[in-house]
């Protein structure tokens, strides 16, 4: 199959579009990228989104527009895919949505909410899509985030043979993999905040000029502040087992709170300490070989010295030194769970403690929406029906 992937973070900096070419090898799914793309939003899109967040509490037009407005970005994003990336024809098209509220209550995940109508994307691009990944595994008890760990068992397995492997994504939120084929482990979890609280002190301290710490530069030019540091490492979320996953809705804007008397460099400076701080406590008590690193935080290499420093002795590696362009990553796994879906096939990964997200029993994820073409799912070559008959039920 073709598949056309296009998702947006936490951040809302942009469309990540991916075309991919999967498909079966008996059990092995191979994949090959395409290309992939990041296409911006339309001008004062993603300040709504971000409007939108916790503590914010968006009214239910607004909530439905943004779902509309959201949805024919993404159709426009996929239509970019389709005829740019994939050739002009895809089989399947993939959007998990923007995430806007993830409800976390006594460390159990009792909904989640991603806007970005697919009707929209199937409407403009013709082809059925994907979408609404989540929603399957919280009803099933389980977080519905991260969702990477399916991906990394199955990329990570031939690596993690020794040792094992910490695949880390940094993005809004920081999460990470943990690949143990010999322990029959695969653990997937949010370790905390990555680029969504350096983005809000960013455009803080350059006065809404910048809306991210370019390349580190102003986390260098400050020092750590132990009391700050000390405040944000002082939550309980630190403290629980996984699974679990968090959201903008627990580190919001307001938890950085009061910081006007920390000089600006020294605010970044600390986040930034705090962010591998976290990483480190997380990974440690799997004593990894390596961590394999994808995500945009991954270009800020005063963060990723901080990390290294911080999960020592295992190894720092880019996404990329394993074949994997760490821009590209997400989209790949959104391909890839697509394509589960498509074929009936669930999403999430058994292992010796249960589902890596926390679910009962492992689930196909999303829901699908055709498109206007006769496109024949596994295991369905009828046309439409030209009649319909009720059967009496059966006697008591």
């Amino acid at each position: 199959m073709i598949i056309v992937a296009v998702a947006s973070g936490t951040s809302v900096d942009g469309c990540d579009v991916a075309a991919v070419d999967v498909d079966w090898d008996a059990d092995t799914v191979v994949m090959q990228p395409l290309g992939t793309s990041t296409r911006p939003f339309p001008e004062g899109l993603p300040e709504r989104v971000r409007a939108t967040f916790p503590p914010a509490e968006p009214g239910m037009q607004e909530v439905c527009r943004l779902d509309t407005d959201l949805g024919a970005a993404l159709a426009d994003a996929a239509d970019f895919g389709v005829r740019e990336l994939a050739g002009g024809a895809a089989d399947l098209i993939v959007s998990p949505g923007q995430t806007v509220f993830h409800d976390i209550v006594d460390d159990e995940c009792k909904g989640t909410l991603q806007l970005g109508q697919p009707a929209w994307i199937a409407e403009r691009t013709g082809v059925d899509v994907v979408s609404d990944l989540r929603a399957s595994d919280v009803a099933a008890g389980g977080h519905g985030a991260p969702l990477a760990s399916t991906f990394d068992a199955l990329w990570l397995a031939g690596l993690a043979r020794d040792r094992p492997q910490v695949a880390l994504n940094l993005g809004g939120i920081a999460n990470v993999s943990v690949v143990d084929p010999g322990a029959g482990l695969v653990c997937s979890f949010d370790t905390g905040p990555a680029n969504c609280l350096l983005d809000v002190a960013a455009e803080r301290v350059s006065g809404g000029t910048l809306t991210y710490d370019v390349d580190g530069q102003m986390a260098a030019a400050g020092g750590v502040d132990r009391a700050l540091l000390d405040r944000l490492l002082d939550h309980p979320y630190f403290e629980l087992d996984p699974p679990k996953s968090t959201g903008r809705e627990l580190f919001s804007a307001d938890y950085l709170g009061d910081v006007s008397t920390v000089f600006g460099p020294d605010v970044l400076a600390t986040l930034t300490e705090f962010t591998a701080r976290t990483i480190g406590d997380a990974v440690r008590p799997y004593a990894p070989g390596g961590l394999i690193v994808s995500g945009g935080g991954a270009d800020n290499p005063v963060l990723m010295r901080a990390i290294e420093r911080h999960v020592a002795p295992a190894e720092l590696r880019r996404s990329a030194e394993h074949g994997v362009d760490g821009d590209a990553k997400e989209s790949l796994l959104w391909a890839l769970l697509g394509f589960l879906t498509w074929h009936g096939v669930p999403g999430t990964v058994r292992t010796r403690d249960g589902v890596s997200t926390g679910a009962r029993e492992p689930r196909v994820l999303g829901r699908i929406t055709p498109g206007r073409g006769a496109t024949r799912r596994p295991g369905g070559d009828h046309q439409f029906p030209s009649a319909l008959r009720i059967v009496a039920p059966p006697p008591p």
